[in-house]
């Protein structure tokens, strides 16, 4: 043990480099952390999950006039598979 603390490299100990990996982890995955929180975010602003009018709109492209329950039953089948 008395060998670890003594072994120096470019001056910093060992236990100076161990800390400074560690802190660089911590650092990394804090900003990584905030980065993809912001691209999600904005991916979801771009492309947002399908809605009630969505699928009336898809209906409609194809000729058919859905009611409210073939609405809800759609929406409820595809939260199901989510």
């Amino acid at each position: 043990m008395l060998f670890l603390a003594a072994a120096r490299v470019g001056g910093i100990t060992l236990f100076g480099w161990i800390g400074i990996v560690v802190g660089t982890l911590i650092v990394g995955l804090v900003v990584g952390f905030f980065v993809a929180r912001a691209w999600f975010k904005r991916y979801l602003e771009k492309n947002p999950p399908v809605n009630e009018n969505m699928i009336r709109e898809m209906m409609r492209q194809m000729g058919r006039t859905p009611s409210e329950r073939q609405v809800k039953q759609i929406l409820n089948s595809m939260n199901q598979h989510k």
